[in-house]
């Protein structure tokens, strides 16, 4: 592996491009710079080609205004799936959009640079939650697993999304006499604008319709449960032992007797009563875990793809 070389590592995301720009010298990171430019969509998305070339482009023009030169590169971006025609795709507009050879430049999901930056080079699972979910692990000899995350209409139990989705089922259920009304109703109707369950219906069938709209209900679905909402407890177990199945399966795969998990994504991180769920989770189903704080981010991940590029 070689010194001294000037490496780019992305994570690109709906809302913006994250870019560092970093030295490998002996055996260690030197920051250079970070930047932080336009979001993207599914590359096959109408102009999602051009909207990931552009993310590209302004992110590291943020991290990189002297323009020094870049030995290789790396971006983790959601839908990236290993082994398909779409990671062949996304790497060869990596490629063009930096002028770098293809053997120089890694595209992947952003799971895999979020476990990468959790665990450089050592063992562990990445439990990720966000408006999505999927857990990710690596064992010591570099093998890697992904559970989950096979996008919200089929796989979302665990995540923000799912937190909310259940949450708005359950006001419907209140609505309607199946269930006692409660403050949580109109909370959650409040947060879409909806003041019947008509209006509940249109809401979620409109053609512009997000996942991150029922996301963001989430926290009031866990405030309930912390007030002494049954219901809304119920939600939250299911989330967290959804998350901790996950975490069990991909531990198991990889032969990880004692897994040394990480949090990520904002659901799991700011909502400390899914993390709490899923330990209680991971204890029933006897699993013998910790949690183990780590400083690097997907950001940190892709630096050290680009770097085994080298």
């Amino acid at each position: 592996m070689s010194d001294g070389l000037i490496l780019v590592g992305f994570d690109a995301g709906q809302t913006h491009c994250r870019c560092k720009l970093s030295r490998w010298h002996n055996g260690s990171w030197q920051a250079l710079g970070e930047g932080q430019g336009s979001g993207v969509s599914h590359i096959q998305a109408t102009g999602g080609e051009t909207r990931f070339m552009e993310a590209i482009r302004s992110s590291l023009q943020a991290a990189n205004p002297d323009g020094l030169e870049i030995t290789a590169a790396a971006v983790g971006a959601s839908g990236v799936e290993q082994g398909t025609a779409l990671q062949n795709r996304a790497r060869d507009l990596l490629s063009a959009s930096l002028e770098l050879p293809k053997k120089h430049c890694i595209a992947t999901g952003d799971e895999r640079t979020a476990l990468r930056g959790a665990f450089p080079n050592d063992a562990g699972v990445v439990l990720i939650s966000g408006t999505g979910m999927i857990v990710v692990g690596r064992n010591e000899s570099g093998l890697e697993q992904r559970c989950g995350g096979w996008g919200w209409q089929l796989d979302g139990a665990g995540a923000a999304f799912d937190l909310g989705h259940q949450g708005l089922q359950l006001s419907l259920r209140m609505a309607d006499g199946r269930l006692p009304d409660g403050p949580l109703r109109n909370q959650l109707w409040q947060v879409l604008g909806c003041r019947t369950a008509t209006d509940v219906k249109a809401f979620v069938v409109q053609p512009d319709y997000q996942p991150a709209q029922l996301a963001q209900l989430a926290p009031l679905v866990c405030a309930a449960a912390e007030a002494g909402n049954v219901e809304a407890a119920a939600i939250l177990d299911r989330s967290g032992d959804a998350l901790a199945e996950a975490a069990q399966a991909v531990a198991s795969t990889l032969g990880l007797t004692k897994p040394k998990l990480c949090a990520r994504g904002g659901a799991l991180q700011n909502l400390a009563p899914l993390q709490q769920a899923v330990d209680t989770s991971l204890r029933r189903r006897q699993v013998d875990a910790r949690w183990d704080e780590r400083s690097g981010d997907a950001c940190d991940g892709a630096l050290t793809l680009a770097l085994e590029s080298c």
